[in-house]
């Protein structure tokens, strides 16, 4: 049996999916996301002190404790988490995200979304479905640097912070990222 490229991608391609969504989040419901959002936070802050202020600022946090990514070619990007305002989770939500171009590999990180506006926080959580775009301002922290709002942080709707980052996963890609509402 002779396999032709495109199925060899699709197939490559459908495996990947189906692995970035076995992310170690498991199906144990609302406590497990829960224990792993607190667990990901104290991490956080411990890590990274100059995001506590960003927390106290914000008018809620989307906490993701494990996002896994894997692509070749075509790759993808599966998570979920919770959002919290005023430290109690009053929704759960799953991140998928979708890539095409070239690339290879594989990555597991956490991402905390800092809602800074109760107007952003609004938008999230009315929409059907809200995709990353222009209107998140990403900082990715160095180990050993500190990270805080500055003037360019502090003035932007939404702050994405990604950090814990584990594997290898290059390539240029085109990509999409997409927040939706779940009931775990």
């Amino acid at each position: 049996m002779t396999l032709s490229r495109r199925t060899l991608m699709m197939g490559l391609g459908s495996t990947t999916l189906l692995a970035a969504c076995a992310n170690g989040v498991g199906s144990r419901g609302p406590a497990m996301i829960d224990a792993r959002a607190d667990a990901t936070l104290a991490q956080l802050y411990n890590e990274y002190p100059g995001t506590r202020s960003l927390g106290a600022k914000s008018a809620g946090i989307l906490i993701m404790p494990l996002v896994t990514e894997a692509g070749l070619g075509f790759g993808g990007a599966y998570g979920r988490g919770a959002l919290r305002v005023g430290g109690a989770t009053v929704d759960y939500y799953s991140v998928a995200k979708a890539s095409g171009g070239l690339q290879i590999g594989g990555k597991q990180y956490s991402h905390v979304l800092f809602f800074m506006t109760e107007q952003a926080l609004m938008n999230f959580r009315r929409s059907p479905g809200f995709a990353a775009g222009a209107n998140i301002e990403y900082a990715i922290p160095e180990r050993g640097e500190t990270l805080a709002a500055e003037t360019t942080t502090s003035l932007a709707p939404v702050i994405a912070v990604i950090f814990g980052q584990s594997g290898l996963h290059v390539g240029a890609t085109l990509e999409g990222v997409k927040y939706t509402r779940i009931i775990p």
